[in-house]
Order: structure tokens, then C-alpha cells, then sequence
């Protein structure tokens, strides 16, 4: 499986990815899942995939050699919108060309995107392609996007990001959002891909593979779990004996009636 996670912010935007595949318990390979498009003069992107790998390589491969659709690539597109509509098509172009032999061996035509950048004359965006190539697009009401094994690491986006977060303080959110991904999903695995793209760049001065040695995710990992330990030991447990007490768990539900009880001996007879 897979995880991926991108944070669109003011400032620019986050990507980072696992490189895990796993077809079952004992079939475990590597590869990327984040390939990067730049031309130092007005433009990057970054892609990121999920799903089926034969389908996410054969649409990479197809943005690699430039195809135009509409009469445009992701070189000469104007806009990271046009650049996605681009990789909708590559997509749909596979779709095309594959669709009857997965309909005969009764295989899902599966695969996700998260695609972003920016083009010079724009601020940096963030899109979620589907499958179909139809796609949609990051606000600043809801700045992150996630494919993959995405519920394990959605609470600290949830809590602490927003719009004008600090790109650092979001790079630290996401690697404990893949940290804790990690903790709770073996189909999830390092080497981790991280690109932090800083607004107007369009450089590569952030890029970095993280792996098991890593001193910084090292001290992520041990940290957070330590921190958590320490918030859940400080709050006081529940009381059963305090009901006009405020913080009391035996309150009554100001909308609900007691849970149903059926005891021994009480059933009706026919």
C-alpha cells in the first residue's frame, strides 16, 4: 500500500511519500512514488501515486515523454490547473489502452494522484486526480490532501494546520503524520520521499530521501511517542462517584434516553 500526503500553504507546499509496495504479507518491494517536473525557470511539480503500479508507471511514462493533449504537456502548459488537465488525459490515455484486458481478467483500473506546484505569474496549487482523470483542488479552508493509508495520520493535520501555517511547522505535521501512519500499518514502510517547494523557487534546495538512519525522523518518531505517553498519563481518569461534579463521566446526555436494557426473565411471551 501506500501513503502520501501534500500541504498546500501560503508559502508553498509540502510533499511527502513512502516507497512501500506490498502485494500480501511476504511480497514487499520498493519503489518511488514522487517524481518531480522542473524547469528552473518558471516551473515545478510534483507527482505523487498511489494504486495499481503498472497503471501509476505507464501514466508517469506518459507525462515523461511529453505527449501533448489539447496541445499541451506539462512543459508548456500556462497554469497548474492546465498541467493537471494534462495528467487527467495520461490518464484516461491508459485507461484506454488497457481497459478491455482488466475488464477480462476482472482487475480494478485503480490509481490516485496528488499533483502540484506552480508556474510562473500563479501562487503554488494542489490537486487530488481520480482515476477517471477528473480532479479537484486544495483550499485554503482545507489545505492538505492525502492518498493512500490516509486515516492514520489525519488527526495532527486536522489539529494543527491551516492556510498560513509555517512550511517548517507543516513539514514536521507531515512526518508525524507518516510516523504515525507507519506505527499503525505495516503495509507502510521507509525509505520516506520529502520535497518542501518554497514559493516563487522553483528550485530543488529542499529535497530529501529519509530513511531508518535519519537523525531528525529518529528523534520524530521517539519523541512524539514519548510526548503522547506523557499528554494521556496527565489527564485525570474518569470518575464514577462524582455526579454533581462537572468533569463526572456518569453526567446524563442531555438528548438521549438510558441505553436499552433487556435482563434474564424479562421477554415478553408469545
Amino acid at each position: 500500500m501506500t501513503y502520501c500526503v501534500a500541504i498546500c500553504l501560503q508559502e508553498g507546499i509540502v510533499f511527502l511519500s513512502d516507497t512501500r509496495t506490498n502485494a500480501g504479507v511476504d511480497d514487499i518491494g520498493l519503489f518511488r512514488k514522487m517524481t518531480i517536473f522542473q524547469n528552473k525557470n518558471n516551473r515545478l511539480f510534483s507527482l505523487l501515486s498511489s494504486g495499481n503500479l503498472a497503471i501509476t508507471q505507464a501514466v508517469q511514462e506518459i507525462l515523461h515523454q511529453g505527449t501533448l493533449f489539447e496541445g499541451m504537456n506539462l512543459w508548456t502548459a500556462n497554469s497548474t490547473y492546465d498541467a493537471t488537465v494534462v495528467v487527467g488525459h495520461a490518464i484516461r490515455k491508459v485507461k484506454e489502452r488497457y481497459q478491455q484486458s482488466f475488464d477480462e481478467e476482472n482487475i480494478e483500473f485503480a490509481c490516485n494522484f496528488l499533483f502540484g506546484g506552480q508556474v510562473l505569474g500563479e501562487r503554488p496549487r494542489l490537486f487530488h486526480i481520480y482515476s477517471a482523470g477528473n480532479f479537484l483542488e486544495s483550499t485554503q479552508e482545507t489545505c492538505y490532501l492525502q492518498i493512500g493509508e490516509a486515516k492514520y495520520g489525519k488527526p495532527i493535520l486536522d489539529r494543527v494546520l491551516n492556510y498560513q501555517t509555517p512550511i517548517d511547522l507543516a513539514t514536521k505535521c507531515a512526518l508525524i503524520s507518516m510516523d504515525s501512519t507507519l506505527k499503525s500499518n505495516i503495509s507502510v514502510g521507509l525509505p520516506l520521499d520529502l520535497l518542501v517547494y518554497e514559493k516563487d523557487q522553483f528550485s530543488l534546495s529542499k529535497v530529501v530521501t529519509i530513511d531508518e538512519d535519519n537523525a531528525y525522523f529518529k528523534m520524530i518518531r521517539n519523541l512524539w511517542g514519548q510526548k503522547l505517553t506523557e499528554i494521556v498519563m496527565s489527564i485525570q481518569e474518569p470518575s464514577w462517584h462524582l455526579a454533581n461534579n462537572e468533569l463526572s463521566i456518569t453526567a446524563s446526555p442531555s438528548r438521549l434516553e438510558p441505553i436499552p436494557l433487556v435482563q434474564e426473565g424479562s421477554l415478553k411471551k408469545a
